[in-house]
């Protein structure tokens, strides 16, 4: 397997495995992380998406293997050229300060002490690169850890939990900063215990349960699915009842009544089963919309494709 054979496809995760003692916490883990893409990687706390990570990355022995370019990462001279990480937050002496941090570890990486400066100027922290690590907030050390992981320009940029604890604002430049990243042609990699989190920072999402990834999907794919399992409740003056059921045929939506004058509609959005009252001259006394999470939604596939409970 090259890199030629699989243009897009900068790292392949196949059937990893890893066993704590009698507990079996990977169960044949594979994923494809594709150049341009930001994955989003959800599973509850303990689901393996740590130990997933580390074990891609070599610091957790484990069945299976992961190739990068189509290689495996230690057949790789220069490795940092290839994949960074962090894993929430920065590895560092609390003392140092952070511009004598990216440089330690910009000449650990064979790379000049600029590549440290234009990060910090990245990642929004010129101001603060004179502070210690210990007196960084968390959001600057999850900037700090980004940017350490950058240091190399590496092809694959994989961050577990990114986004814990860090406020919308901060959320938003993440998001932001990952997009960049990912339209410049990097894989990205993210991890998450909240999907609606994911819905902000991911193309696509692939699902962790029980050590296995039991759904993957495009994230359009998923709010598209969502949208579907949304329930749009009215209520309606009970002589034009004939009047929704045949608008219900000819659009092809489904219409279940639950009383005399009140109806449970699927497979058709509010605003668009609204217009269409409008232009039938059908009043609607209620019009409200039940709709998943994207959490539910996710379950309820993983249930219906894998049987997982």
């Amino acid at each position: 397997m090259n890199e030629v054979f699989v243009k897009d496809v900068l790292v392949q995760v196949c059937e990893l495995r890893r066993t704590f003692g009698k507990k079996r916490v990977l169960d044949g883990v594979s994923v494809d992380l594709r150049a341009g893409c930001v994955t989003g990687f959800v599973g509850s706390n303990g689901a393996g998406k740590t130990t997933t990570i580390r074990a891609m990355l070599g610091l957790l022995p484990a069945e299976g293997h992961t190739l990068y370019l189509g290689r495996p990462l230690t057949a790789w001279r220069a490795p940092s050229r290839i994949v960074g990480a962090a894993f929430g937050g920065v590895a560092g002496h609390p003392k140092h300060r952070v511009r004598h941090h990216l440089h330690m570890i910009a000449a650990g990486a064979g790379v000049p002490d600029r590549r440290a400066d234009e990060l910090l100027d990245q990642v929004g922290l010129r101001e603060a690169a004179g502070l210690r690590l210990s007196a960084l907030s968390l959001g600057m050390s999850q900037r700090v850890g980004i940017a350490q992981a950058l240091i190399a320009s590496p092809r694959v940029l994989i961050l577990d939990e990114p986004a814990n604890g860090l406020d919308p604002h901060a959320v938003r430049w993440l998001r932001d900063f990952l997009r960049t990243l990912a339209d410049a042609g990097t894989a990205v990699l993210i991890s998450s215990h909240l999907l609606a989190e994911m819905q902000q920072l991911a193309d696509r999402v692939a699902v962790l349960s029980q050590g296995k990834v039991v759904a993957e999907a495009d994230m359009s794919d998923l709010l598209a699915y969502a949208d579907r399992q949304s329930v749009v409740q009215i209520q309606y003056a009970s002589d034009d009842a004939p009047t929704l059921a045949g608008l219900a045929r000819r659009q092809g939506f489904a219409l279940r009544r639950t009383g005399p004058d009140t109806a449970d509609i699927t497979d058709i959005s509010r605003e668009k089963l609204a217009r269409l009252c409008l232009d039938l001259r059908v009043p609607l006394f209620q019009l409200s919309e039940n709709r998943p999470s994207l959490e539910d939604s996710y379950l309820t596939i993983a249930h219906e494709e894998f049987k997982i409970t």
